[in-house]
């Protein structure tokens, strides 16, 4: 909609007809404007919509601002018609109609009457205490572009709302439905599950969402920033989107939950297997524990603890869970055994490992007396007398029950010592038999521990 030009002097012929043409097509433009709102699809289900609110409250006044936009039309259209005629009247206007003209087209020559409602709610009438108003033509137009901007921005916004939130909102709703079905299948229910409870709050959000949405669109529109266009803004889906993600969270833990129900079985074979592993490592490392005590002397032996009972009560009520098809408790505890299951093999490899400490130290010494013996013969010297009475005391001491470690290292210490100077002599002395210098360790104590 365009703006007439100031008032002025009295009008020449050619600016009288000038107006005129502007002023018509001013016309034109303003009545295609005022039926696109009349047609709008946002102001037709304003007028249908059982409103609340924010949205009840400005449209209120949007409708009164129609109705007076109607009314400044019509008089706006009158005013044209009667300057038109006054023009029409000869082809060469004279002065009093051009003093008359100019007063209709320049001048507050424009008288609007405005009904008790839209006078009592327009923002233009209200409070004033006036039943009509006096207009020039250039004002009347810029007060119909002042109502026209206000009515439309109020319709775009809540026409935008209303096109954008409900049916995401339907969507949603529909997806709701299935996945509550799914969950419903694999036990997740209000009262039992957490996500069943999430399921039913999400319901009841989206429901209410919906209502206001419908019945207070205005509430969920967030104009733009420094926008002076009608419509300028976009819808508010804080709500819609919390709830959304809401939802795709309970999703991921119903699938989760079918993920559970699909192998179960086989996770729950492997738990067994995992706590019979250890088990089976536990009751081994009992039985080693009594053979240590018997055949190590003076050696600690930690003790072993039984097998877990409570790991034990656990997977029997993992199984009972799968037996009566309750997915959604199987998950989490199938998560929990299988951590807790894991430790308790490498605890009871531990406990083996500990146990039997002792019989590797003295696997360890009988391999290397055997070592030191063999490597004593390929050097020639398997049958000597020194020698094999320090490896027949060693052996005694390692191949006896109760084998006291202690000793029994010391012994294989000084036969490798032994062995060690036999394997490199010492230089004789001058007139010192030779086999004597191999003879001298013993007596100056060499090679003792």
């Amino acid at each position: 909609m365009g703006v007439t030009g100031p008032p002025g002097p009295v009008m020449d012929r050619d600016e009288v007809d000038r107006a005129l043409a502007r002023l018509g097509a001013e016309h034109e433009a303003i009545e295609t404007s005022l039926l696109a709102l009349q047609d709008h699809a946002g102001r037709r289900l304003l007028e249908g919509a059982e409103l609340t609110g924010t949205t009840k409250e400005r449209w209120t006044a949007a409708e009164a601002s129609i109705t007076l936009l109607w009314a400044y039309f019509d008089a706006y259209s009158d005013a044209l018609r009667d300057a038109r005629n006054i023009r029409s009247r000869r082809r060469w206007s004279s002065r009093e109609d051009l003093v008359e003209l100019t007063e209709l087209l320049r001048g507050e020559s424009v008288t609007v009457a405005g009904s008790a409602t839209a006078t009592a709610n327009a923002p233009t009438l209200a409070g004033t205490g006036k039943l009509s108003e006096r207009f020039s033509l250039a004002a009347l137009v810029e007060r119909m572009n002042e109502l026209y901007a206000t009515s439309l921005d109020m319709v775009v916004a809540a026409d935008a709302v209303w096109s954008a939130l409900p049916a995401r909102i339907d969507l949603l709703a529909a997806e709701l439905q299935r996945t509550r079905r799914l969950a419903h299948s694999v036990g997740v229910r209000p009262g039992e599950h957490p996500s069943g409870d999430d399921l039913e709050r999400i319901t009841r959000t989206l429901t209410s969402l919906r209502e206001r949405v419908v019945s207070d669109p205005l509430a969920f529109w967030r104009p733009a920033q420094g926008s002076s266009a009608p419509g300028g803004g976009r819808p508010d889906t804080t709500t819609y989107d919390r709830e959304a993600r809401a939802l795709e969270d309970v999703r991921r833990e119903i699938d989760a939950v079918l993920t559970v129900r699909q192998d179960a079985e086989a996770r729950l074979l492997r738990l067994r297997d995992t706590l019979s592993r250890a088990d089976r490592t536990l009751a081994e490392a009992r039985s080693a524990r009594g053979e240590v005590l018997a055949k190590i002397a003076a050696s600690e032996v930690p003790a072993v603890s039984g097998p877990s009972t409570a790991l034990q009560e656990q997977l029997a009520r993992a199984s009972e869970y799968r037996r009566h098809a309750q997915w959604h408790r199987l998950s989490p505890l199938l998560e929990s055994l299988e951590e807790k299951a894991e430790d308790e093999l490498l605890r009871a490899r531990e406990s083996l490992t500990a146990v039997t400490a002792p019989l590797a130290v003295r696997a360890e010494l009988r391999g290397r007396l055997d070592a030191y013996k063999a490597k004593v013969a390929r050097h020639g010297f398997a049958e000597d007398p020194f020698l094999v009475e320090r490896y027949d005391a060693a052996r005694r001491m390692l191949w006896s029950a109760p084998c006291d470690l202690r000793v029994a290292e010391d012994a294989v210490l000084r036969y490798q010592h032994a062995a060690a100077d036999v394997l490199s002599p010492r230089i004789p002395e001058q007139g010192e038999p030779r086999d004597r210098a191999h003879r001298v360790g013993d007596a100056d104590g060499r090679g003792e521990s």
